[in-house]
């Protein structure tokens, strides 16, 4: 503290509990001040609201906080920016900042084609594809809750540093690829000859060194800048080796990337959203599928029960869905009074959004038919996510619609979508009987229902 003069210092009024801990003065009127930090300096004091003008008199206390304040903790390292930007700057204007509203449309588009990469190898995983699941039900509960269409993109900000990743691996890897070949077809020519030796001593040096990169580049966050500097990625491992912070850096930079993924919550999310759909779906799926004889009435009667037990839960099952994605509670799968009554607030949203939902899974049943390779699958998986996506965005549409209107639509217009909407779910169903005939895996693909349950084609 400069003491050459008198400082303004900042004073605040006592907190609650410092009143309680100092005794009161003898003139109750006069207000007590508590200073920040001991002082030897002159205090500067403004009369706050209430006070006179030019109050006749100040108390100062000082309070030593250093007991009730605990220790400070080491603050965590600075990172790259490149680890840290896990949203979307804002869009620019395009008038004044051309250059830099073509930047930000390049990354979206570019974050959009990563995010549905790794949606689409996660719901080819098995067990990982809950997280897929609860991500899909998070999109369709901002949807809901605000009633944005552009709320509609979590970890889009975060899903470009995964595109940079197999981005600049694949780029990395692909000289690799071509040395291996060049030195596979010196090997074929001339086994035993110096030129074959040369060209595997290259081999075995360009991989290892390609290795240490790729791990540079990684630790350097796995931005698409660090995949073609390799000399800044050596310079940054030695400033770590001096600071002695390239655990505590690598660390806290995995800790972001995971905190950013909502591994947990959407892992949880999926789990209890599936087990709540398909309390719903198991047994009309099971009685519908439970014909192996038509010459026997006994099976047609059970199938047929089947079949409108699973006409009427495809027609409210959409309805729960949105609801427990919205409110995130299970118990509402149990609640078809509130989700009837939602249907009942907008009519014409709901019948939309579910019509979507069914006309863009039957042509998903076609993919089914032959099972791909493991390797394949993930390829699969990108029709299933860019087709199912959309539908949860108009579910989380029509239920935030259907919140926001006070009262009932006119009866008229609520029973006109209702006759609508069983008669097309009624069609759905009808065509779902045939699936088992064209699908590798018969009649359990009516069980699978992707675009209520896991989007995955098997």
């Amino acid at each position: 503290m400069n003491s050459s003069g008198p400082t303004n210092r900042s004073v605040r009024p006592p907190l609650p509990s410092e009143r309680q801990s100092l005794s009161p003065p003898a003139n109750d009127d006069l207000p007590i001040l508590v200073a920040d930090e001991p002082t030897s300096q002159p205090v500067t004091l403004k009369p706050l609201p209430g006070w006179a003008s030019e109050p006749s008199e100040l108390i100062v206390l000082e309070v030593d906080q250093s007991a009730s304040q605990p220790a400070s903790e080491p603050a965590p390292p600075v990172l790259e920016e490149e680890l840290i930007a896990d949203r979307l700057p804002p869009f620019p204007v395009p008038w004044r900042h051309p250059i830099l509203c073509g930047l930000w449309i390049v990354r979206t588009l570019f974050g959009l084609t990563s995010l549905t990469l790794l949606l689409a190898i996660a719901a080819a995983v098995p067990l990982v594809n809950f997280w897929v699941l609860g991500y899909l039900l998070d999109v369709e509960g901002r949807v809901a809750r605000s009633g944005k269409i552009r709320a509609s993109f979590p970890l889009l900000g975060l899903a470009p540093r995964f595109g940079s990743i197999v981005l600049g691996i694949w780029l990395c890897v692909l000289p690799l690829r071509l040395l291996t070949g060049a030195a596979a077809d010196a090997a074929l020519i001339d086994p035993n000859g110096a030129v074959a030796a040369r060209w595997a001593f290259g081999l075995f040096a360009v991989k290892w060194l390609m290795a240490a990169h790729l791990c540079l580049a990684l630790a350097r966050g796995g931005a698409l800048s660090c995949f073609f500097r390799p000399i800044k990625n050596v310079r940054w491992l030695l400033a770590r080796w001096r600071n002695h912070d390239y655990w505590l850096r690598a660390s806290t930079a995995i800790g972001q990337f995971l905190s950013g993924l909502n591994a947990q919550t959407y892992y949880s999310a999926g789990w209890r959203g599936y087990l709540g759909t398909a309390a719903w779906l198991v047994l009309p799926s099971a009685l519908y599928g439970s014909l192996h004889d038509p010459e026997k009435p006994a099976q047609v009667l059970v199938m047929l029960t089947g079949g409108v037990g699973l006409w009427l839960t495809l027609m409210w099952a959409p309805l729960l869905q949105a609801r427990f994605a919205a409110e995130n509670r299970v118990l509402v799968f149990g609640e078809l009074g509130q989700a009837r009554e939602l249907f009942r607030r907008a009519p014409f949203a709901w019948l939309f959004a579910i019509v979507l939902t069914y006309l863009l899974a039957l042509p998903m049943y076609l993919f089914k038919a032959v099972s791909p390779p493991q390797d394949a699958m993930w390829f699969i998986t990108i029709i299933f996510v860019v087709s199912i996506f959309p539908t949860k965005v108009a579910l989380g549409w029509a239920y935030g619609r259907s919140m926001r209107r006070p009262e009932r639509a006119w009866w008229p217009w609520r029973w006109l979508c209702k006759i609508v909407l069983g008669v097309l779910v009624g069609i759905y169903v009808f065509i779902l009987f045939f699936t088992p005939a064209i699908s590798e895996h018969g009649r359990r693909v009516l069980f699978e229902h992707h675009t209520l349950l896991l989007p995955v084609p098997f």
